[in-house]
């Protein structure tokens, strides 16, 4: 096996809070073990077009408090090709790189196998995704935040639904996955939580809110948006349920990807990337580094990039009782 001496990490997909976090500390444990790091700008759509630079642990200083990603992310269709990616390897080749690693999602992963596969090129990658959907972790880097975010946002709209007695659907991303939707309803205190897992039960939805009524002055009813109906559809069936009910919609949107990393998020990113670059050392390749019950472990991407597409029953039990 060829020794490594030098290695490079891009962040791909969707950002998220703690990317920066990670990006240090796979920069910082490689300048520890004595490799030269580069940093790759846009993703894989700056390995084929050669953005590639040397960084140094100044350059990555005072980010691990910062969300988004330095290195910045971007969709590429020419690495989704062979001759983008042999132009990918070509670029690394001239540095002398000798292995990756990628912080992303499915689609990042799935990348990666097929690099690995036409080119042997040791690859590690750190889930970064706030939608929690990846096997092989219990968290994703910027998942914490992101259902910190979505609670701080319905907190502050509860305070608006309860003056004025208002029913409120907000809708949370997770275009795949209800995982922040489910969290974030239930630490919300929310009626209902819709997801995209579980056919939609209207009528349970409505005999809830009919109940309700008389002894609450706020409702809030949290909509994943990759739900088959979406938000506005849900608030529009209320109100044909409800017509005396004030009926409000609000989108979250991508404030949810935004700002500040929590401390869960920085300190998961700062141990995945030290186990990242030392797995990279101990001749591992083509795996995830994740955290299942407080312990890193490694996962092959093909089994990491199936999303998690069973619910714990538990949490939307819980809902269901708390919502009375």
């Amino acid at each position: 096996m060829k020794a490594i001496k030098n290695i490079a990490v891009l962040t791909s997909g969707g950002d998220a809070p703690g990317m920066n976090a990670g990006i240090r500390a796979v920069v910082r444990t490689g300048i520890y073990n004595d490799l030269n790091v580069f940093g790759i700008r846009r993703g894989y759509d700056g390995l084929v077009k050669g953005e590639i630079v040397p960084m140094d642990a100044k350059s990555v200083a005072n980010i691990i408090q910062r969300g988004g990603t330095m290195l910045k992310t971007a969709r590429s269709e020419e690495f989704k090709t062979y001759e983008g990616r042999k132009q990918a390897y070509e670029n690394i080749q001239k540095l002398g790189i000798d292995a990756l690693i990628v912080i992303g999602g499915d689609g990042t992963f799935t990348g990666a196998s097929k690099f690995i596969e036409e080119f042997d090129i040791p690859i590690i990658g750190m889930p970064g995704t706030i939608d929690n959907d990846l096997a092989g972790t219990d968290f994703t880097i910027g998942y914490d935040t992101a259902i910190n975010t979505v609670v701080d946002a319905v907190d502050k709209i509860r305070d608006t639904a309860e003056s004025h007695d208002r029913v409120f659907v907000i809708e949370v991303m997770g275009r795949d996955s209800g995982l922040i939707a489910l969290r974030s309803g239930i630490s919300t205190g929310a009626e209902a939580v819709l997801i995209p897992e579980l056919n939609v039960d209207y009528d349970a939805i409505m005999k809830r809110l009919d109940k309700s009524r008389k002894n609450k002055s706020s409702r809030i009813i949290i909509v994943a948006e990759g739900d088959k109906e979406g938000g506005e559809v849900v608030a529009d069936k209320i109100k044909e349920n409800f017509p005396h009910y004030d009926v409000r919609l609000s989108i979250l949107g991508h404030i949810q990807r935004g700002g500040r990393p929590s401390c869960m998020d920085r300190v998961l990113a700062s141990r995945l990337g030290v186990a990242s670059v030392e797995g990279l050392l101990q001749g591992r390749r083509g795996e995830m580094a994740g955290l299942i019950c407080g312990q890193v472990q490694f996962t092959p991407f093909n089994k990491a990039i199936k999303h998690i597409d069973k619910i714990n029953e538990n949490l939307t039990r819980i809902v269901e009782i708390l919502s009375l």
